[in-house]
């Protein structure tokens, strides 16, 4: 049993501290460490960035705005084009309302 505790305290004293906390060496830790680094710095960019999910539901709602936009002028148009008919004392061809 104490040759055992021995071994253990030996390879204790050998390996380094990152090695026994976290089971990597100081390289492959420090490697690990930027790519965590990168990989949050590449999030925050595509969450908030130019080209990011923010703008996108920015412009999907902004589409919906044209869209309504155009469906609203169509109908004024439509009702200024009776009107204008109506003024000229002509019939319209179809119903545009």
């Amino acid at each position: 049993m104490q040759d055992d505790n021995d071994l253990y305290e030996e390879i204790e004293y050998h390996q380094s501290a990152s090695e026994r906390y976290f089971g990597l060496s100081w390289a492959k830790l420090f490697i690990a460490l930027i790519l965590v680094i990168f990989l949050g710095v590449y999030i925050g960019v595509l969450l908030f960035g130019e080209n990011s999910l923010e703008v996108l539901f920015q412009l999907e709602e902004y589409e919906d705005y044209l869209i309504s936009e155009t469906d609203r002028l169509k109908l004024e148009n439509a009702a200024l084009q009776k009107e204008y008919f109506e003024l000229k004392g002509l019939q319209p061809d179809g119903n545009l309302e």
